[in-house]
């Protein structure tokens, strides 16, 4: 059966990384990035509208996919508690898999490359998650991965496993 993962964290907290880590072990899921997703789909601003359109427009496609039985791993910020909900409900509850990938922000800060936390501090860039845009932290997410405490091998290994306790991958699949 196909199934979600969805992965929701600030940015630069290791959403995209793991994603990629996952599609090595696990061939048959189909990955969507947010960053990708922003450049495809729409010009795109921070706020809260577009962020929340954002999640339910990739939400829409990743129902399509798993109709045709393709597994899909989400990694996209998806601030709000509210988005993430409807998207889950757009998806169908059985098959949608939240993982919150938890990172303080400093460290985040420290692992961007692209410049974007230092640009939204000096106000270049508006209504930056974590800065100048509320993160909701999941309440009940189905997965914590804690990339501050956790490699990225020990995070993919966790996953590999969740996925693998609810029947959703095959020892043979990873």
């Amino acid at each position: 059966m196909a199934f979600v993962l969805w992965m929701t964290g600030v940015p630069c907290s290791g959403k995209t990384t793991i994603a990629k880590k996952l599609r090595e072990i696990i061939p048959k899921i189909e990955m969507l990035d947010g960053d990708e997703l922003y450049e495809w789909l729409a010009p795109y601003d921070f706020s809260r509208e577009a962020r929340i359109s954002q999640t339910l427009r990739v939400a829409h496609i990743v129902k399509l996919l798993i109709r045709h039985d393709v597994s899909v791993c989400v990694s996209m910020v998806s601030s709000y508690s509210q988005s993430r909900k409807k998207a889950r409900e757009i998806i169908n509850d059985n098959r949608f898999v939240l993982c919150y990938i938890k990172c303080p922000l400093e460290l985040c800060e420290s692992r961007d490359v692209k410049g974007m936390y230092k640009k939204a501090r000096e106000g270049t860039i508006k209504n930056f998650t974590g800065i100048s845009d509320p993160y909701d932290v999941p309440e009940n997410p189905d997965l914590i991965l804690d990339t501050e405490k956790f490699s990225i091998e020990e995070c993919v290994r966790t996953v590999r496993d969740y996925l693998e306790t609810k029947n959703l991958i095959l020892e043979t699949d990873s």
